[in-house]
């Protein structure tokens, strides 16, 4: 017997609705220590979250989505030119899953010996981030 779908009226789930912004409320973590100092919002939070994304590889870890994270596989051994190119686009894309980001711009890189290092600003909507990437080449 074959299965038809139902058939019918719309539903309109927008209707009515208004999106609210969350709290960044989250805990703030001091490396140095290596221990959580408490819970922070705002400027603070994103600068942990924009460290955060640098510092995971994507698609390593189980505990994170494959959404989160940098990916750098590959970028290891290229051309300089190469690598920045594919660096800055790799960079909007890990940083495009955090709605609070708004762009990555003023991105720069030096090359040094083995070693590209690439400096950027990352724009929120609680200020700009000054950050920095390496990548061994």
């Amino acid at each position: 017997m074959p299965m038809t779908l139902p058939v019918g009226g719309m539903v309109n789930i927008s209707q009515g609705v208004e999106l609210e912004s969350q709290p960044t409320l989250t805990w703030l973590v001091d490396p140095s220590r290596t221990s959580i100092i408490g819970t922070a919002e705002g400027a603070d939070v994103m600068k942990q979250a924009v460290e955060i994304i640098l510092s995971v590889q994507r698609f390593k870890w189980q505990i994170y989505s494959g959404n989160f994270g940098m990916d750098y596989r590959g970028l290891i051994g290229g051309n300089p030119g190469v690598v920045a190119s594919n660096l800055l686009r790799r960079l909007r894309d890990a940083f495009s899953v955090d709605d609070r980001i708004l762009s990555v711009d003023n991105f720069a890189y030096t090359v040094d010996g083995d070693s590209l290092t690439a400096s950027f600003t990352v724009r929120t909507v609680y200020g700009d981030i000054q950050e920095t990437a390496e990548v061994i080449l």
